[in-house]
């Protein structure tokens, strides 16, 4: 019999390289087909993720299996064959497409000698790599800890201190106990920093509601160009790379748009297939921007042969934090990768739904702002007030803030304005302290028609 290779030791550091930074890990992907999935993990999303984690892809298993084996997942003989290709390739780790359990984990580690890691071990890593904020690192931080709190068995069974005997006896608490006890304590501490930070935005966020200027929340698939686009339309310098997870920490801009209107945009976290359910529950304060936004410009790579699938994985996420309600815009992006033109289309109530882009070359930013106008711009009725001389300064700020559709002056020496003014508007008119009930004449006389209609 030919002797099995020996691969190489586990978890070796890569090499330090002449420049004095260490290599890039090698990383060898696996991945199964299930029977009966309807969803199957995409091996080119593997390898996205990978390299975005900073690895070298240096090759790639594949198989399929009725069911995932119990003790391995990828089954025995599998497992023999991922071990020939880390020694072939000279893999400094295993990236597998799917969720392993702790000790599936542990027993592919044995079998291959080469440090395991599962799908959402490695979207963790991605997020610790890309939080800059002291709030991000604080999210991806429990995260993290949630993630190994299941797989604290591996590596410390040798210092059991409770097994009973001469020489066993020990102070009551074994290491692994002490680890978890710690961990515990850790996530205690991060999850009573993480609700002062989210007491804070929830006080910043209806600070912002006081002031009557809707907010739009980018979403999408990772790497859609949702940080591109928000960049092209604000004018702004967010982070923005070819590469999954580029942007973690929300950012918001105001937007002026025609007829004396605004929006607040915010630009957040790409989503994923199974995006890790402890990266949901740690980033749920950023996910309220989305959660609590007016309108959602849902961003589409539409040059991805998978975009339909990932429309259907963002809504997924979007039902999981209750934003699903929430009026969408579809904005499909990179245009300028199919040769297609601007354009955009109704729904079944005249309201625009559908968008076509180019966050790269600028085409269709026009057009996008006069959706957003017209948008908003529909919840507008025309109301009529009557000022006295005494209220000037009530009608400057009515002239900076609103749009004033016609306005006339009156005997009295005040003025007769008709105003366009959204229900916020309205409701922030009439909390202001110049502003008094007998200035409103009549109820609103009609809706505004869109623009452009």
């Amino acid at each position: 019999m030919t002797p099995t290779p020996k691969a190489p030791e586990t978890n070796n550091a890569p090499p330090i390289t002449g420049s004095g930074r260490r290599a890039r890990e090698r990383a060898l992907l696996v991945q199964l087909r299930l029977s009966g999935r309807i969803e199957q993990e995409e091996l080119e999303e593997l390898r996205l993720l990978a390299e975005s984690a900073g690895a070298e892809v240096c090759g790639a298993i594949t198989g399929s299996r009725q069911i995932p084996d119990a003790a391995t997942f990828i089954g025995k003989g599998k497992a023999e064959e991922v071990r020939d290709a880390v020694v072939r390739e000279r893999a400094d780790l295993i990236l597998v497409n799917h969720d392993l359990s702790p000790a599936q984990e542990r027993n592919l580690e044995k079998i291959t000698s080469c440090r395991v890691l599962d799908r959402t071990g490695l979207i963790l890593d991605i997020f610790a790599q890309r939080a800059h904020s002291a709030e991000g690192k604080l999210q991806v931080e429990l995260a993290q800890l949630e993630h190994l709190s299941t797989r604290l068995v591996r590596g410390w069974t040798h210092l059991g201190r409770q097994k009973g005997g001469i020489g066993l006896r020990g102070p009551g608490e074994t290491q692994l106990e002490v680890d978890r006890r710690l961990i515990r304590d850790r996530i205690k501490k991060l999850n009573e920093r993480l609700e002062q930070v989210y007491v804070q935005r929830r006080s910043r966020r209806r600070s912002r509601h006081k002031v009557p200027i809707p907010t739009v929340s980018f979403v999408g698939y990772t790497n859609a160009g949702k940080s591109s686009l928000f960049n092209r339309l604000t004018a702004s310098s967010v982070y923005a790379a070819d590469q999954l997870f580029a942007t973690l920490d929300p950012t918001m801009r105001r937007l002026e748009l025609s007829g004396k209107s605004a929006v607040i945009l915010a630009d957040t976290v790409g989503f994923i297939r199974h995006l890790p359910h402890d990266l949901v529950e740690a980033f749920k304060s950023t996910l309220e921007e989305v959660a609590g936004a007016d309108l959602l410009l849902h961003v589409v790579d539409a040059a991805n042969p998978e975009r339909l699938d990932q429309m259907q994985q963002v809504n997924k996420v979007l039902a999981e934090i209750d934003a699903l309600s929430i009026p969408q815009i579809v904005v499909f992006n990179k245009i300028d990768l199919t040769g297609e033109a601007p354009r955009f289309e109704r729904d079944a109530n005249s309201q625009i739904s559908r968008l076509w882009v180019s966050a790269r070359t600028g085409e269709g930013m026009e057009l996008l702002r006069e959706v957003l106008s017209e948008r908003f711009r529909r919840l507008r009725q025309r109301h009529r007030l009557q000022l006295p001389p005494e209220a000037g300064r009530l009608r400057a700020v009515l002239h900076d803030r609103f749009d004033v559709v016609r306005e006339s002056a009156l005997e009295s020496g005040g003025w007769e304005m008709e105003l366009a003014l959204e229900p916020a508007q309205l409701a922030w008119l009439q909390q202001h302290d110049d502003f008094r009930a007998e200035y409103l004449r009549t109820e609103p006389e009609s809706i505004l028609a869109p623009t452009g209609s």
